[in-house]
């Protein structure tokens, strides 16, 4: 079959744009639109501005007139609010998770409840602080280092009242060759009544016949001053916490030595590590066997020890706050009723002590002593309960 040509169809002219309404004018015959020049032509109400004359500035849409919106100014009030937000939630999620952790380290062992006849509270807060020679958690190469013997069981080895009130704190040390009267009281193990037979003996016996309990009941007899809390720390402990703070600086008078503590001091400024800080404050022979020296030593350390250790170079430090409290706790025994927070203020005032608002001293001697035993001046240690009792400043001096 022969091949049809079938006709072109005529060229198409392009599709005619109806002229804008509302401009005043109609399009003119032969006006070029540009629309198939390569100009984009879009549905913007305003000329492009890329100075090509056509229409939608460059931008693509409908309805678009190729304007950019500028990015707003950034809020930097509302971002510091919203940091300083999430500062505030992580600080305090840390606070209380870092509460609870060291809560749980503490050893409430002591039950205040068990003391019978006891004086009536008085004004601000009483601390029994008590230093005993306990050997727990102790390797034989400890008890070598620390030159503390492997005797069983345990003594106090110190004995503190610390009186913590609007006058500022006050700290006594009760020597432990103090001759003092056994009270009636209530075993702490079998809940007998034990009768009082006016017996006197040194005031560490108390501890060593019923352990802290009796204690207590024995220093609230003798001065009638109600103990509110109680704190014991072993040598181990001790040690520990001093070598956590890496070390304690104390400026020691007078050279001493000691073979039975350990002690060998040059006088003078000097850090001492756990192991010299535990024979610093045991050493009793180097000072003619007088326990009043070791006493004056102990208040000294400790005092040392509180005003270092809370500063905010170890507070605000994870790193050195952490391994202290670790070390510290681990070893604490303290009564049912103590509460980290009061631990806290315990420590600030022991800290206060060198301070310049606190007072340390030895209870008021007579200067006489029984079977080697030392006799407090009564009429002195009344006046200086009534002034802990009433929150007084404390006038009373001790010996």
């Amino acid at each position: 079959m022969p091949h049809v040509r079938r006709p072109s169809a005529p060229p198409q002219s392009p599709p005619r744009i109806p002229p804008q309404q509302g401009q005043g004018y109609d399009e003119a015959p032969g006006y070029d639109s540009g629309y198939n020049t390569g100009q984009v032509y879009g549905g913007g109400q305003g000329h492009g501005g890329n100075g090509g004359g056509g229409y939608g500035g460059g931008r693509r849409g409908g309805g678009d007139s190729g304007y950019v919106q500028p990015r707003p100014p950034a809020d930097w009030g509302r971002r510091i609010k919203v940091g300083t937000l999430s500062l505030v939630v992580v600080l305090l999620a840390v606070s209380i998770g870092t509460y609870f952790w060291a809560d749980g380290k503490l050893k409430r062992e002591v039950d205040l409840s068990k003391v019978i006849e006891r004086p009536g509270e008085g004004d601000g807060t009483n601390y029994l602080i008590v230093g005993s020679d306990s050997r727990e958690g102790m390797t034989a190469d400890d008890k070598k280092k620390l030159h503390t013997g492997s005797a069983e069981g345990k003594r106090t080895d110190s004995m503190m009242i610390l009186h913590d009130g609007s006058n500022g704190p006050t700290l006594v040390s009760l020597p432990r060759d103090s001759n003092v009267e056994i009270p009636s009281f209530v075993g702490s193990e079998s809940g007998k009544k034990f009768a009082g037979t006016g017996r006197t003996t040194k005031l560490n016996a108390a501890y060593a016949e019923d352990g802290p309990e009796l204690l207590v009941r024995t220093v609230e007899f003798n001065t009638g001053l109600r103990i509110d809390h109680y704190v014991e720390i072993g040598f181990a402990g001790f040690a520990k916490i001093v070598d956590a703070i890496g070390g304690v600086e104390l400026d020691i008078p007078k050279a001493f030595k000691d073979k039975k503590s350990g002690a060998d001091f040059q006088a003078g400024k000097q850090t001492l590590d756990g192991e010299q800080s535990l024979a610093f404050v045991r050493t009793r022979y180097a000072f003619a066997g007088s326990d009043l020296d070791r006493t004056k030593n102990q208040q000294k350390f400790l005092a040392a020890l509180a005003s270092q250790t809370a500063t905010p170079s170890t507070i605000l430090n994870p790193f050195k706050l952490y391994p202290t409290m670790g070390a510290g706790l681990d070893t604490l025994i303290v009564d049912k009723d103590m509460s980290l927070w009061s631990l806290g203020n315990m420590f600030f005032a022991m800290k206060g002590v060198t301070g310049g608002e606190g007072t340390s001293m030895n209870i008021p001697l007579s200067g006489q002593s029984v079977n080697g035993n030392l006799i407090w001046d009564k009429a002195k240690v009344k006046q200086l309960v009534e002034q802990l009792k009433n929150d007084e400043k404390v006038t009373v001096k001790g010996s």
